[in-house]
């Protein structure tokens, strides 16, 4: 019997998943490093040097910091405000097989062979195609369905392929 339910995907989860995206990934850690060298550098040689570099040094700091998140949270929001595809609720029945989604007339099916990994976040699910490539599956809207999905996916995924957690007894109210 096939795990069914439908996505719609809203700025937020796209936000999220952007945020998941890139600070999992060297970008977001070299962002970081950078911004806490440059307020190390702003309190150490605070006195020592000209004010300007002071100041200067703390201006980096903070474009380095919140540059990125601020960047992707417009991307998410111009993402889903242009995408046809993406403003549409998708309809998920995962079985066997794997993943098909559907939208209106237009189908295809994620065999779970192709899936490259499949991870669970807080607030998603996403199953990667590729490396950078994933449906995003809030798991808000699964429907308390997210136990039956995680068993099924350690059923058909070798163990490097899948980070999944068991949902903590706060999440359950929804099954």
């Amino acid at each position: 019997m096939p795990i069914e339910f439908d996505i719609t995907l809203t700025p937020g989860d796209m936000y999220r998943f952007n945020l998941y995206q890139t600070y999992s990934g060297f970008q977001g850690w070299f962002a970081i490093l950078v911004s806490v060298l440059a307020f190390a550098s702003a309190w150490v040689t605070y006195g020592d040097v000209e004010m300007t570099y002071t100041v200067l040094y703390t201006a980096c700091g903070f474009i380095f910091l919140f540059y990125v998140p601020i960047n992707l949270y417009m991307r998410s929001g111009h993402t889903l405000r242009t995408s046809e595809v993406l403003k549409k609720p998708l309809h998920y029945a995962v079985d066997e097989k794997g993943f098909a989604v559907s939208q209106g007339e237009e189908s295809a099916l994620l065999e779970w062979e192709q899936i490259y990994k499949m991870i669970s976040t807080k607030s998603s699910v996403l199953v990667y195609s590729n490396r950078t490539n994933a449906y995003v599956i809030p798991r808000g809207q699964l429907g308390g369905k997210y136990e039956r999905l995680r068993a099924l996916a350690l059923t058909r995924l070798p163990g490097y392929r899948i980070r999944m957690r068991q949902s903590s007894p706060e999440n359950t109210e929804n099954r």
